[in-house]
Formats: structure tokens, sequence, C-alpha cells
């Protein structure tokens, strides 16, 4: 019998958990030509079967070149199976969308032009990058801190919806994901991108990640509602639109829309961020390393003073990388989750001693 080989795409790192399904193909010896509406039926009995075997998700690629990593086109399956927005691995970084879905827009509405150049792997806060022509409003006479944080939110958001970031890639959204939880919140939690629930709702964190991430929250002794005090949480996302078959954001889409997450830091000024997933950790911290490396200790974000609306204080929070809740759910092992306590408890501590 003739040995079949199935080859893993390069950008996956051996050594991290085991985050992509494996892909069963079906036993053609090596140089007969494929039929592509067997091969489709094989996976899709693969995918169903492991499906009732509890396995929730399937892997989102991107369709690149002949031959390269990404050249996988999605195979629909009889019935939907909800997709998480994480995979935690580094995409690939000038492909195009698989099966993509763009927003439509009015007719007659002239695309507004490229808001800034994004270099490549995004731009760092570091280099003082912010939205043009953004002030951070002034503080009220007698204003409150949380009265003032909802009305420069209110009104970053407005700038956001006015920008439309996200009209300069491929989308598939209904609604703008902007944020949960407490504006005045110490702590805020930063993930990549909506999902299907999450563009439904309008709200983030709201699926079957959501409900694992409150969870975590409520185990953490806080509450994502906005009335929480100081046991409120803030929750958002880099993207603040549902890319196309939840998708992995590019490092241009990132860095399109991390602008907005900057200034809406700016304004909170939290004690310590959480990033969930590598996306999110890599679009704040700049770095390549894998989250193994990252998790169970402290990075910091530093935002120049200009992001701050101050000439001269810089801000810098605490960040603490984790793994993502959709993670969790698929590869839901004790070790995997004995390792995020142990970040939310380097959280909790900090909070404490604040």
């Amino acid at each position: 019998m003739q040995e079949h080989i199935v080859h893993s795409p390069a950008h996956v790192n051996p050594d991290e958990p085991a985050l992509l399904l494996t892909r069963q193909l079906a036993p053609y010896p090596r140089g007969m030509p494929v039929d592509p509406h067997r091969l489709a039926a094989v996976v899709r009995q693969h995918a169903q079967t492991a499906r009732l075997l509890g396995v929730d998700f399937v892997p989102a690629y991107r369709k690149g070149g002949p031959g390269s990593a990404s050249d996988v086109t999605a195979i629909e399956l009889d019935e939907p199976v909800e997709v998480e927005p994480l995979i935690e691995r580094e995409p690939p970084r000038e492909s195009a969308r698989s099966h993509a879905i763009a927003e439509p827009k009015p007719a007659g509405k002239p695309a507004a032009p490229a808001l800034i150049d994004v270099p490549e792997g995004g731009y760092s806060a570091s280099a003082a990058m912010r939205l043009p022509d953004w002030k951070l409003p002034d503080r009220a006479t007698g204003e409150d801190d949380r009265a003032f944080k909802l009305r420069a939110m209110a009104a970053l958001r407005a700038r956001y919806e006015a920008d439309a970031p996200h009209q300069h890639f491929v989308t598939d959204h209904h609604s703008i994901v902007w944020s949960d939880g407490d504006v005045a919140a110490r702590i805020v939690f930063v993930g990549e991108a909506p999902g299907e629930e999450e563009d439904k709702a309008g709200v983030p964190f709201v699926g079957r990640s959501g409900q694992l991430l409150n969870k975590m929250i409520t185990a953490m002794g806080l509450s994502r509602d906005g009335d929480a005090g100081d046991k409120g949480v803030y929750i958002c996302n880099v993207l603040k639109t549902r890319p196309p078959n939840n998708a992995t954001p590019t490092s241009r889409e990132a860095g399109l829309c991390e602008p907005y997450l900057m200034e809406q830091l700016a304004i909170m000024r939290p004690l310590a961020i959480v990033t969930l997933g590598l996306p999110a950790t890599r679009t704040l911290l700049k770095t390549d390393e894998a989250m193994g490396r990252l998790r169970g200790r402290w990075h910091e974000l530093a935002i120049p003073a200009p992001l701050v609306g101050s000439a001269s204080e810089a801000l810098t929070i605490p960040v603490m990388p984790t793994y993502h809740p959709a993670f969790l759910l698929r590869s839901y092992t004790e070790d995997n989750r004995r390792k995020v306590w142990q970040d939310l408890q380097l959280v909790i501590q900090r909070l404490k001693g604040a």
C-alpha cells in the first residue's frame, strides 16, 4: 500500500496545542486526479462525524495562491456549525478572503480615502500614531469620571462610525460591535473580532466563548454589568465588525482598527488589560512570540502622551496575555484551564494591590 502524507500548513507551530482539525483526505494514490465532488463528500462526512463527537468548529482559512499553505476552500456542512473567531496562530500576511461577503454600500456613496498608511504588522502606539484631527473632549466643570468617560467614548464611537475603517477591507457584518461593561472599569478584556452571535446582538462575547468568559469574570469576583462599580470590567475587540467566516484578522485590518482601540484605552486608563488570544496580544504588544511564552507574566503597553491628551504624561498599562475562551472550548483540558486561572489570579492580585 502506498504511503499517504497529509501536509500541515507551514505556519502551524507543532509545539503549540492542537488547534486545527486533522485533514483526513480520501485515499487517492499520489498523482491520481482527485474528483472534487468525492473529496467534498469525504470532507463533509468527516466534519459531520467530528461534530457528533463534540467538535463544534471548523478552522477558517484564507485562499492564497496555488500551492500556498492557505490554499484551502471552505466546505459548507449540511448543518451549520458555530465557528468562534479565534485560531491561535499567526495568519498569512497578504492573502485574500475565501467566500468573503462584502458589506453593501449605499448607491452613489463615494469610498472614503484610506485613514492611514498601515505598515506591515500594523503600527505601534509607541510611534505616536493617532486618529487624524481627533482630540479627546475636555472634561466639563464638576463632571465625574464615569460621566466624562461615557461622553468621550460616545464621541469616539461616533468618529469610528463616520470613518468606517471596515469599508477598507472585506467584512461580513450587520452591526458594529463596540463594547460591553463599565467604561470606568479598572480592567479591560480585549479580543480580536466579533463572531456571528456578537454580530447579531451588537455586543462582544455573547456566544459560547462569551458564556465561558462570563464564568471566568465571575470567578475573579468581577462583573460585566455596567454599574458594578469597582467590580466592573470592560470588554471590546480590536475589530469592531465581524470578519467573513470568522477569520483571523489580517495585520492590515488590525492596523486600520487599532487607533480606535488605542483611543478607547486612553479614555479609560485602566489598571490592567487582559488580551484574549494571540491576535489581540500581538496587535497590542507587537510580538511574534507564541502564547505559551507570553502568558503567565506581565507586559507593558506604552501609550504616548499625545494619545492621552497630555503634553508630557505618557500612559503605561500592564498587559496580561492569556488563551482565548474559544481556544479553551476547543482544548478543554485541565492543564489549559489551570494556566488561564493562573493568569487571572495574577490580575486579581494586581487589582487588590492597587
